[in-house]
């Protein structure tokens, strides 16, 4: 190939490679960055993050130019055997150009998309025509003039520094560069007398949820989590650390608050946690979600990844079809975390702790957590759990069943605020019957008696009408739903329950485990003792942002949380529910509304555990917002809800059918109904 050729193509590549460091490589690598825990949950190594890094900067810049080359190829070949001055001849020359100037227009258009979200209100087709323009302007001016060919070469090394930014300087380098520091070893009494130690951390779990109006847990809706409150120290004042994962989950485990932002929930930056505190004592079985504090040395059988490479591109490429779409996106990267099913996992090591005949819906690490709780001849095992649940999303009812649901089916909006406190109710109801299985099998194995059994959560969520979530506006208005969560110490050889509404801060869990357990800590922690000290100040610290906490007034939250459900400001009444399991009345009628997921009703498999309870879809303007809407299965109503203001994908209504025996085998009938 000529020199000139050479040089044409080098620059074709630079060009090109800087459109796709700036469209593709950076947003990526930015958002991804700074959400280490990302990484964790999926279980990615250093490997796997590395070439992740390598596709995203080097895949698409190659490919692309790859295309216009091969053309280029091909039109060399075309201009050659043809005429020169003929029109053959000029169409193969020119076709490298076009290919080429086609190509930095539609990543002009891209990128022109990224930056209009960025700083103009308008979106959806108005976005999307603007940008076109934006990318027709700019590719003009790029063939007009030859500065703008020369600063994009000048930025082709954009995306080799976003690279190094990725991997040296963002909080995901702690993933890539993790190197284990020592962290403190454990001390304290002899071996022998270090109780088993059964850790079940809870996630978006706020306890509001679990009370009565009687200041006592609804033991009718919770009968396992009433059986472990009178059998365990329930600290009723207990608060979150922070309202998100990776900062309040390091802080339980470290005893320590958050002090810095964006810090990955690694051991590299955590070196000091529960799970290095007493590896020297104790036989670790510990199961992660979105942090990884246990260092390799200590946890070698750490769970299988939850997906790898394979899932990280996946999630990659969905992330960026919402960078570049023209409408906002429906979700972010946390909200993408999900306990894979027994099902989908494999079987169980053992069967005896199938979940009933619903072991397939059981969240699978739950089903290995069962089975270490056992005797041990040797060391005494601490057994750790982060399950997510009842964290969204939510997909079971009481029983255990699942149900599929989008994953845009927000309950923030106004309006949906009543169903996703439904759906969260329920899948509280099912986290019931989990907590039930741990006490079952820690009595079957006979470690129920002598073991320290933690119960807890990390943060929690609010359901009050406009305040809904974990956002500013939440903990503003709803702090006794965001702060408050469970938690539950069962000490060793603790003969009966007990209340005690001493001031608890989520960072007091580490120290007062370790004292419990009889191992010293021998770094300084915020948190204290529970079992030697009490907190002199009512006031809650809550970190929001770690280096910004605020205070909270403690003892006016822990009063409406003992009030329960009469605390939380009312949602709109659901309507007619005396309706509810019979036929609907003869003034109802057709609504002319479309369920989304009718297809689901087609063939039922009530046994399978799996049903199609979650009803929704649109309906027509003539149906005003705030009309009931009745939702029957099979002859019979199964929720009535009220139309609401169209979502951001057009739903107007969303019911769930929490009576299993509704639904019958193979095909089912799902109708609409106005009622008057």
């Amino acid at each position: 190939m000529p020199d000139k050729r050479w040089r044409s193509e080098l620059y074709a590549f630079m060009e090109i490679a800087a459109l796709c460091g700036l469209a593709v490589a950076q947003p990526l690598l930015d958002i991804t960055g700074k959400a280490p825990d990302f990484f964790l949950f999926y279980g990615a190594g250093r490997g796997e993050v590395l070439t992740l890094v390598l596709l995203v900067t080097v895949v698409p810049p190659v490919a692309l130019w790859g295309v216009g080359a091969l053309a280029g190829v091909g039109g060399e070949l075309i201009k050659r055997s043809a005429p020169p001055e003929s029109r053959r001849a000029r169409a193969g020359g020119l076709a490298r150009k076009g290919i080429h100037a086609a190509t930095l227009g539609a990543l002009l258009v891209v990128l022109a998309v990224q930056v209009g979200k960025n700083l103009l209100p308008v979106r959806g087709l108005p976005l999307a025509l603007l940008a076109v323009l934006a990318g027709a302007g700019l590719t003009a001016a790029y063939l007009r003039w030859k500065v703008p060919a020369q600063l994009l070469r000048f930025a082709s090394v954009g995306p080799v520094l976003f690279a190094l930014l990725f991997v040296f300087a963002s909080p995901a380098s702690a993933v890539v560069l993790a190197r284990e520091s020592g962290g403190a070893g454990p001390g304290g009494r002899a071996a022998d007398t270090h109780p088993p130690v059964v850790v079940l951390l809870l996630d978006e779990f706020p306890l509001i949820s679990l009370m009565g109006t009687d200041g006592k847990i609804d033991a009718a809706r919770y009968p396992n989590f009433a059986r472990l409150a009178g059998a365990s120290t329930w600290y009723r004042n207990a608060t979150a650390a922070s309202g998100w994962t990776p900062y309040a989950v390091p802080a339980m485990l470290s005893g320590k608050w958050p002090h810095k932002d964006n810090v990955a929930p690694h051991y590299t930056q955590h070196p000091d946690n529960l799970f290095t505190l007493m590896g020297g004592q104790y036989d670790l079985k510990v199961q992660e979600s979105i942090t990884q504090l246990c260092p390799p040395r200590l946890c070698p059988e750490r769970a299988q990844p939850a997906g790898g490479l394979p899932v990280l591109l996946k999630e990659s490429a969905t992330l960026l079809e919402q960078l570049v779409s023209p409408v906002d996106a429906n979700k972010n990267l946390e909200e993408s975390y999900r306990e894979p099913t027994q099902e989908e996992a494999g079987p169980p090591a053992d069967p005896r702790f199938r979940f009933g005949a619903l072991a397939d819906n059981q969240p699978a690490r739950f089903t290995n957590f069962l089975a270490s709780l056992e005797k041990t001849s040797g060391k005494p095992r601490l057994s750790f759990l982060h399950l997510l649940m009842p964290h969204t999303p939510w997909n079971y009812l009481a029983s255990g069943t699942r149900y599929d649901a989008p994953e845009d089916l927000h309950y923030e909006q106004a309006g949906w605020e009543r169903l996703g406190y439904e759906r969260h109710l329920q899948q509280v109801q099912y986290t019931d019957k989990l907590i039930g299985q741990v006490l079952d099998t820690m009595e079957q194995s006979g470690i129920l008696d002598e073991a320290l059994l933690v119960v807890t959560a990390d943060h929690g969520v609010s359901f009050s009408e406009g305040a809904a979530g974990r956002g500013l506006d939440a903990k503003q208005k709803a702090a006794a739903e965001v702060l408050w969560v469970p938690l539950f110490v069962k000490e060793p050889r603790q003969a009966a329950g007990r209340v005690d509404d001493r001031n608890w801060e989520q960072v007091d869990l580490l120290p007062t485990i370790a004292d419990l357990a009889g191992v010293t800590v021998p770094w300084q922690t915020d948190g204290v003792s529970a079992a030697e000290q009490t907190r002199g100040e009512t006031a809650k610290a809550y970190h929001d942002t770690p280096s910004k906490p605020i205070t909270v007034d403690g003892a006016a939250n822990l009063a409406t949380v003992l009030r329960g459900p009469a605390a939380r400001p009312a949602l709109p009444a659901a309507p007619s529910q005396d309706l509810v399991g019979k036929a609907p009345p003869s003034g109802a009628h057709d609504a002319g509304a479309t369920v989304a997921n009718a297809s689901a009703f087609a063939d039922v498999q009530p046994g399978s555990g799996k049903l199609p309870a979650l009803v929704y879809g649109t309906a027509p303007k003539s149906v005003r917002n705030g009309t009931p809407l009745a939702v029957v299965v099979n002859g019979k109503v199964g929720a009535v809800v009220r139309a609401s203001a169209a979502d951001e994908a057009g739903r107007r209504f969303g019911a769930l059918i929490t009576d299993e025996s509704l639904f019958r085998e193979g095909a089912n009938e799902v109708a609409i109904l106005r009622l008057e």
